[in-house]
């Protein structure tokens, strides 16, 4: 038996060359209804459709020759560990992260991760960009941590989901409440964020300082993934709208206006930032500020910005198939919104230790 989903994609020349030689679909017209290849409709995935779609995956990056080989390179400027491996392949798929030498007990810490999403590769590939240019920078202040590819399966075979078709990016909090109809809704507990939760738990960081999650929005969110999500859970697919630039995600429950606006004038110096659609929305979420977007506390959610209780946490996105950047461009963006980040908190941490210092001593 064939297993069949209709979904109504928004621009079938979107989708992977490896995905749409698998399934023989073919350019047409933006409005065409083509056929997303797997599941029933109106019925969730059960363990057969979830290995069916893991059949088609191919390999198209080399995690190796990309991102460990690189990481190698930094050994004798940072501590870079190895925290786990992901059981689909440990071999082929080690888990690392790179720690400041000067690791302290004393110091507030920042993390920076990126490839949570395997896909958005700029996400990996800006993370390992701030170690190589910028991370030495910050080290005697901070305690650093940056976790490269939190996802090695998903960056090799250019997918958002792991495996075991779970969203890594809402696998940090399973017990959170899932809201019918929201878009940002938690999931099962995944290899991926556990590895990255008991890192962090080994540590024992007193406070955290700022988080950074390095993600992208691409064309593939709705030709590919909003398409077989829908199939995945059984429910009708609604097109909707790819912003074109660089946004935030923040907290909605932890604005931190005036940080998002320097991250965003960091970040314009490189790429451009992302206008609200006509309904004054971007993803289908209000703008709340330029190139500003908020959602629920990520922690309830079971987004990875949500790990931990730093005051400053948000999420980037970059724009990758913008005919105005390439993957240069989006590299530095990444960097730029990192340091713009850690600079701002470094700013105002010395603001407050001068105006502490101009105060009168007590007698």
């Amino acid at each position: 038996m064939r297993l069949l989903v209709r979904a109504s994609i928004v621009s079938p020349i979107g989708w992977r060359p490896a995905l749409v030689a698998a399934i023989g679909i073919t350019s047409a017209a933006q409005t065409e209804s083509v056929a997303f290849p797997i599941g029933i409709p109106g019925q969730p995935w059960g363990a057969t459709e979830r290995e069916v779609w893991l059949s088609r995956m191919r390999i198209q990056r080399d995690y190796n020759e990309e991102v460990v080989a690189k990481l190698n390179l930094l050994r004798e400027r940072f501590d870079v560990q190895q925290y786990g491996s992901l059981t689909h392949n440990p071999e082929r798929y080690p888990l690392y992260a790179v720690k400041s030498r000067e690791w302290a007990p004393g110091k507030p810490g920042v993390l920076i991760t990126g490839g949570v999403h395997g896909y958005e590769k700029s996400g990996v590939q800006g993370a390992i960009l701030f170690l190589q240019s910028h991370a030495e920078e910050y080290t005697a202040t901070y305690n650093l941590l940056v976790v490269p590819c939190i996802s090695p399966w998903g960056y090799e075979t250019i997918q958002r989901w792991n495996a075991q078709a779970v969203d890594p990016n809402r696998s940090f909090n399973p017990n959170g409440e899932v809201v019918p109809g929201r878009s940002f809704n938690p999931e099962a507990a995944t290899e991926e964020s556990s590895a990255l939760l008991r890192l962090l738990a080994s540590l024992e960081v007193k406070e955290w300082a700022c988080h950074v999650d390095l993600h992208e929005t691409t064309d593939t969110d709705e030709s590919e993934f909003r398409p077989a999500k829908a199939a995945r859970d059984g429910v009708k697919y609604t097109p909707g709208t790819i912003p074109d630039g660089f946004y935030l995600v923040a907290d909605m429950t932890n604005p931190q206006t005036e940080w998002h606006k320097a991250i965003i004038d960091g970040v314009r110096k490189v790429t451009h930032i992302a206008p609200p659609d006509a309904s004054g929305k971007i993803i289908d979420e209000p703008v709340v500020q330029e190139g500003v977007i908020a959602v629920p506390s990520p922690r309830s959610i079971g987004l990875c910005s949500g790990v931990t209780t730093a005051a400053f946490a948000t999420t980037t996105e970059v724009y990758p198939d913008s005919p105005k950047a390439d993957e240069d461009q989006c590299n530095r963006a990444q960097v730029a919104a990192i340091v713009a980040a850690l600079d701002y908190i470094s700013n105002m941490e010395r603001d407050h230790s001068a105006r502490r210092g101009h105060e009168p001593s007590e007698l």
